[in-house]
């Protein structure tokens, strides 16, 4: 997710950059919701993405960080490289922006999504609460999958001032009612460790053309809830679906129950930015198809 609004504070300093490090040159990255992003020549001779924030909350980077360490040091995934981390700042090896948009990329980064998801656990949640955005990720330990994606990935948005603002007493009701059904609508499944905001804007490349997967907001979950975030956001091709499921073999027809599982992201959209044309009308489409 990402906002155009940047914080007044959040200009350059190099106080952003690791003790004795300066900054050569910079240019400004667009995305981010809660910080800005630059592109920097670093003195040491090499490039780095510095993300700096000085609204942003209290150990937000710290989590940032821990989370790529994460999917790196437990689940194999690649990320780039931590070189500095900040109370307000945040510093990674600079890597290739623009995608290949090849079918082999695309593949390698389903296998590769794949395989992080190998990596379970007898748990859905997290050692501690994290972020999603601006807003806390709950992820209070839960052996129960539907109760923990009921309670802690659709519920706990329903009392976030902007969707109450977006929906209407039906639609919460609605989504009351899917989350009663949940057993019945999607299949259990073991809890593994998940990207946990994967869409296609958080996908890099290295200069060889391989997939690197940044920004997460990691916990152990259901495996499609990465999956169906990267179906309904759009712009990723077939083959890192076939890919994946090549690895992964579904359960049914997977295609069915990816608007279900993506109801944290809209109600997450929507508890940030406010009613969303997109977001308001596939959580109705949901609620009319599946309450």
């Amino acid at each position: 997710m990402r906002t155009d609004e940047t914080d007044a504070g959040d200009q350059w300093t190099d106080e952003l950059l690791p003790p004795g490090v300066q900054a050569l040159r910079r240019e400004p990255l667009t995305g981010g919701m809660a910080h800005t992003a630059w592109r920097v020549a670093l003195s040491e001779g090499r490039e780095a993405v510095v993300k700096g924030g000085r609204s942003v909350p209290d150990g937000f980077f710290g989590q940032e960080a821990e989370s790529l360490s994460a999917l790196r040091d437990i689940g194999g995934l690649p990320t780039p490289e931590i070189l500095h981390v900040g109370p307000k700042s945040l510093v990674l090896e600079a890597l290739k922006s623009e995608l290949p948009d090849t079918p082999q990329f695309w593949e390698a980064a389903g296998r590769a999504i794949a395989a992080l998801h190998s990596h379970g656990s007898d748990r859905h949640g997290w050692h501690s609460d994290g972020m999603l955005g601006l807003l806390p990720q709950e992820n209070s330990w839960d052996e129960d999958g539907h109760r923990f994606f009921a309670e802690h990935r659709v519920l706990r948005y329903l009392r976030e001032p902007k969707v109450e603002a977006a929906l209407g007493t039906e639609d919460l009701q609605g989504l009351e009612r899917i989350c009663e059904r949940l057993p019945s609508l999607l299949p259990a499944a073991p809890a593994a460790l998940l990207h946990g905001d994967l869409w296609r804007a958080n996908i890099i490349a290295t200069f060889d053309d391989a997939p690197v997967f940044i920004d997460p907001a990691v916990y152990y979950g259901w495996p499609e809830i990465d999956v169906s975030m990267m179906y309904c956001t759009g712009g990723v091709p077939e083959e890192f679906f076939a890919a994946y499921y090549e690895v992964r073999p579904s359960v049914g027809e997977w295609r069915e129950r990816m608007a279900v599982l993506n109801l944290r992201e809209w109600l997450c959209m929507i508890a940030h930015f406010g009613a969303n044309d997109k977001a308001v009308t596939g959580i109705r489409e949901v609620i009319k198809r599946f309450s």
